[in-house]
């Protein structure tokens, strides 16, 4: 659905698209945080689904078998039970990390309308089957596996299609900062998720995700009736971010063109897997994300547990507690692109966060207990250390590659760069929680050692990157901002 900007008036016509814009960066927000809070539940019901049962009041008519487990939800109430999330937490992310790979495919060949509708409907109806499992009395752990594997791979719809929608609406200037608040819907979803979810995970938690999943499935409507998918507005700031042939190209090109004025047709073929992996930086920022992902997910998987196991929260205090992780997140994600804008590194901006966050995880995991004051300021800066460099890989770094000049103004890159991207980090992704269900039984500090080796692994990938902006900014190379 093409926004056609030919208006007698041109401050009419300017006033009316920069309305539509505002309008599809708001809707593509709503989008995105509905992704995020469908996948928020899992992380706090976990605490329910095992807890200590000698701190809970014991029904009088229970008929205990178990006096350890008897408030437990089978089949989590083994010893094993860290590792039966584990499985839970990856029957998701490893669908969603294959699935991303060919969604970005699709995005280019599919309405993006239509294909964000379908998978936020899908997500929502596998969100709810799973939380459907409390009132049907499942105790079955291939079901709740089946489930989390399907909302894995329906939930690959969300971030290529809205990368590549907002790419068609906004311009290249101070494109980290816009995609920087823009990309805040990833912590505001994680945190509307964690509340929504720990209203009803202490009475019933199977509302914890039945709600989640009406609200995606809501916002599937809201997208089929009201999205634009992109415009045909070519004029300074407003240019699209997929317009990215030299200007001197685009008048020739209007000169023979048969088109009505305002209205560009993209004749150009999507770009193959292998033609965006040639694009200079996307191995590197691939690779880069993979680790930085591990960190991020391993968090928002297992951050409410290990408070709880901690700090002796209850499960909602817990959920409640883990949200300040992601209100640092959206500091972190709007501080990174300034930055970046301002000084044209996204390689540096990225390696700098990463470096600084490694001690800081080291801190938080020794001294980020010992007082109210000391978890809610650690949670703050880990949260903006180590989202920062995630959302701005995932958000301007993408963009800018998707648009890369070697594509020779090729509007169809984007959503296949954006998909290899995030289905690299998906990868790391999936690996985190993977790995933080194996070694934590052996201690919290271990996962901790394992996280913060990751973070060092992701610096090392953007080594060479780096090394080309010092040398832009010295002045041995022509410097490129995004």
């Amino acid at each position: 659905m093409p926004f056609h900007s030919s208006f007698p008036n041109t401050s009419f016509c300017q006033s009316l698209f920069c309305r539509y814009r505002s309008f599809i960066l708001f809707l593509t927000f709503i989008f995105y945080t509905a992704y995020h809070l469908s996948r928020k539940p899992i992380s706090i019901v976990k605490s329910e689904l095992h807890r200590n049962c000698s701190t809970v009041i014991r029904p009088v008519d229970l008929n205990i078998t178990n006096n350890a487990t008897w408030c437990d939800w089978a089949p989590f109430d083994q010893d094993n039970y860290q590792t039966l999330f584990g499985v839970l937490d990856n029957s998701f992310l490893v669908a969603y990390a294959i699935g991303m790979f060919f969604s970005g495919i699709f995005g280019e060949r599919l309405p993006l309308r239509y294909y964000l509708s379908a998978g936020m409907l899908m997500s929502g109806l596998f969100t709810a089957l799973f939380g459907l499992g409390f009132y049907w009395n499942i105790h079955s752990l291939g079901y709740y596996a089946f489930m989390q594997v399907m909302n894995g791979l329906v939930q690959t719809t969300g971030w290529p299609a809205v990368v590549a929608c907002v790419g068609n609406w906004f311009g290249k200037g101070k494109r980290g900062f816009i995609m920087g608040v823009w990309n805040s819907h990833t912590s505001v979803g994680n945190i509307l998720g964690s509340l929504i979810a720990g209203v009803f995970v202490s009475s019933a938690w199977g509302m914890s995700f039945i709600v989640p999943g009406i609200i995606i499935a809501s916002t599937g409507i809201l997208c089929f009736f009201f999205l634009v998918e992109s415009n045909d507005q070519e004029s300074g700031e407003a240019e699209p971010l997929l317009q990215n042939a030299p200007h001197t190209d685009r008048t020739v090109n209007s000169a023979i063109s048969t088109d009505p004025p305002g209205v560009v047709e993209d004749h150009t073929e999507a770009i193959s897997f292998c033609g965006a992996l040639s694009i200079p930086g996307v191995v590197e920022f691939s690779l880069c994300l993979l680790f930085a992902k591990l960190v991020s997910y391993t968090f928002l998987y297992w951050l409410p547990l290990y408070i709880s196991n901690v700090a002796h929260f209850e499960a909602k205090e817990a959920g409640d507690m883990s949200t300040l992780f992601d209100v640092g997140g959206i500091v972190g994600g709007i501080m990174a692109g300034l930055v970046s804008d301002y000084t044209g590194g996204r390689a540096t901006t990225c390696c700098v966060m990463l470096i600084v966050a490694a001690p800081m995880l080291f801190l938080y995991n020794y001294i980020g207990q010992r007082s109210l004051g000391t978890t809610i300021g650690m949670l703050l800066v880990c949260g903006g250390l180590v989202n920062g460099p995630y959302a701005l890989i995932t958000t301007a770094v993408s963009a800018d590659l998707g648009t890369h000049e070697s594509l020779r103004g090729n509007s169809r890159a984007l959503s296949t760069v954006t998909a290899i991207i995030d289905g690299t980090g998906s990868v790391g992704a999936a690996l985190g929680p993977l790995l933080a269900g194996v070694i934590s039984p052996t201690g919290w500090n271990n996962v901790f050692y394992m996280l913060i080796s990751a973070d060092v692994l992701a610096c090392l990938f953007l080594s060479r990157l780096v090394y080309k902006e010092a040398q832009s900014w010295c002045g041995r190379a022509p410097r490129q901002r995004g």
